[in-house]
Formats: structure tokens, C-alpha cells, sequence
């Protein structure tokens, strides 16, 4: 069945991020980050795409952008390196893919979709997701391309700070979408560069289906960001549509729920949810979250801080 109707939610990130604290470049990148990514999926949409199709483009635009912890602009490990996760998910089919510490592939999106399309697996790693991306025949770039000034700074201050190897300041850059298309289908995807500073081979939340991501048309489509740690032991982004299916809750009061879970076991960070009848929301429990969204019935909307 076609109806018209369309939704696209986008994230790049939840944190302490205050008014202030931004330079007005850092303010006004971000937005026409979100921007762009918003008008890649909609465009889609628009046309009759489907969800699957719109979630990779505006994170594809999120990845190349230097503002977002995903992709080029991604943060370092504690080792000086560029570690990329990313999953994406469709809900008509439950289909699934996802890649962890990859170092060559220009868009994590790109590979994780792979997987799911191309492998009989949902989740590759390291070497083999880089070897799988080859054959492939996805855009590789030199690990240089990932890196940044600004994010060599954040990993050099860091180690002075003797900071624990944490993004201390907590402006997680993990870049996000969710979509309903004109069928009713949803989607989400999910990418990040991590944690700066991470060691010891770490993974967080963004790569894992039912903690950073998940889709199911029976509930919603989720993509979060924050914590990784809280939001794995939580399986966030799977415990807000199980409550939308089996107790029956809208998408703002399951996702209100399981955000306040996370804040009382000592975790931040925040999601995006879309439903199959196009309702949509945001929940954080951080000052700030870069999100935006677009609809068919014409709202465009970006935003940054908590009282936008």
C-alpha cells in the first residue's frame, strides 16, 4: 500500500553541548550537515524510494562530513588510528548488517549494507570486513583520509589530561537515520568512529543490531547515540520497539523510558525513532543532541540544543 506519507529522522551526535560552547562555525557546519543529509533521504523519499535507500544517503552525507564522529572527521583510537563501526537494518525483513573496526572503506554505511546483501553474515570485523569490502568493489581510501586536525588535538589533550581514555567532554559525534517510505517500510542506520581514545580493541553500541540500531515495521525504527556501554547492556534501541509491540506504548513513551533507565544505571545519550505511521521522536537526557528531520508534509527542521 502507497500513501504519500514520508518521515526521515537524522542524528549526529548527544552530549554537553550548550549554547557557548559552540564557535559559530562549529554551530552553522553541523546544521548544514544535518541539512544535506536530510535533503539526500528526502529527495529519495519523495520520489517513492525506499527507507533502506534513504537511511544510507544521509548517513553516507553524515560520514564525509568533518563535524561528525563518523566516517572522514572520525575520532582516534588511543593508538593514533581511525576505527570505523556502522549497521544498518530494514524492518519489512528484519535484514541485517553491520562491520566493526574497519580502516579503509570511505563509508561504513556502504560495507555494512554489503554485508547484509552480499554475505550470508550480519556482523564482519577488522581485517576481513576491509577484505569483504574489496571484493566488494567499495570506494577504499588511504586511513589517512579519515583524520582530521581537530580530532588528533581531542586525542593529544586527552593523553596530557591522562583523561582514561574516554570522550571526557561527552559530544558524541555517532552519526544516525531512521525512515518510513510511502510503503509503510522502516529503516535505520548507524556510524561512528567510536570513543577518542579507545583502547584494547573496544566496540561500542553503534555496530550492535538491538543496542545502537534496530528496525522492525511490526514497532519502529531506532538509531541512538551516546554512552555505548549502558546502551549494549540495555539493548536500547531493540527495548524501545519491544515496548511499542508488546505493551502497546508510542514511540515517545517507550523511548522516554528506556532513556531514563539508561540515566539511572549512569548513562547518557539519546535516540531517533520513526514508526510505520510516520510518528516520530526524539529522547536524550544530554543538554544537547544534533538532529533533524523532514516529512512529506513539508517540515524541515534542524536543531542542536535541548531547548530547540
Amino acid at each position: 500500500m502507497v500513501d504519500n506519507k514520508w518521515t526521515l529522522l537524522v542524528h549526529g551526535g548527544a552530549g554537553i553541548i550548550l549554547r557557548g560552547a559552540l564557535s559559530a562555525e562549529q554551530d552553522e557546519g553541523a546544521r548544514a550537515g544535518l541539512t544535506k543529509a536530510l535533503e539526500a533521504g528526502s529527495t529519495l523519499l519523495a520520489n517513492g524510494g525506499s527507507a533502506m535507500d534513504a537511511v544510507a544517503a544521509a548517513v553516507i552525507k553524515l560520514e564525509d562530513d568533518v563535524h561528525f564522529n563518523a566516517g572522514r572527521g572520525a575520532v582516534f583510537t588511543y593508538e593514533g588510528i581511525n576505527e570505523l563501526d556502522a549497521s544498518i537494518m530494514e524492518g519489512a525483513t528484519r535484514r541485517a548488517g553491520a562491520v566493526a573496526a574497519v580502516r579503509h572503506t570511505r563509508n561504513p554505511v556502504l560495507l555494512a549494507r554489503a554485508v547484509m546483501e552480499h554475505s550470508p553474515h550480519v556482523m564482519l570485523s577488522r581485517d576481513g570486513a576491509d577484505a569483504f569490502s574489496r571484493e566488494q568493489g567499495l570506494e577504499q581510501v588511504e586511513p589517512n583520509y579519515f583524520a582530521t586536525p581537530e580530532r588528533w588535538r581531542q586525542l593529544e589533550e586527552l593523553k596530557a589530561n591522562k583523561l582514561d581514555y574516554y570522550d571526557i567532554d561527552m559530544k558524541y559525534g555517532t552519526v544516525g537515520a531512521v525512515a518510513v517510505d510511502q510503503h509503510g517500510n522502516v529503516a535505520a542506520a548507524t556510524s561512528t568512529g567510536g570513543l577518542t581514545g579507545k583502547r584494547w580493541g573496544r566496540i561500542g553500541d553503534s555496530p550492535i543490531i538491538g543496542a545502537g540500531n534496530y528496525a522492525d515495521n511490526r514497532a519502529c525504527a531506532v538509531s541512538a547515540t551516546g554512552a555505548g556501554e549502558f546502551f549494549i547492556r540495555l539493548g536500547v534501541a531493540h527495548e524501545i520497539c519491544a515496548r511499542m509491540r508488546m505493551l502497546g506504548e508510542d514511540a515517545k513513551l517507550a523511548a522516554d523510558h528506556v532513556i531514563t533507565e539508561l540515566g539511572q544505571l549512569g548513562g547518557t545519550g539519546g535516540v531517533i525513532v520513526t514508526a510505520p505511521d510516520g510518528t516520530s521522536i526524539f529522547s536524550f537526557n544530554t543538554p544537547g543532541m544534533y538532529r533533524g528531520r523532514a516529512t512529506s508534509d513539508g517540515e524541515k527542521y534542524v536543531a542542536i540544543y535541548g531547548d530547540e
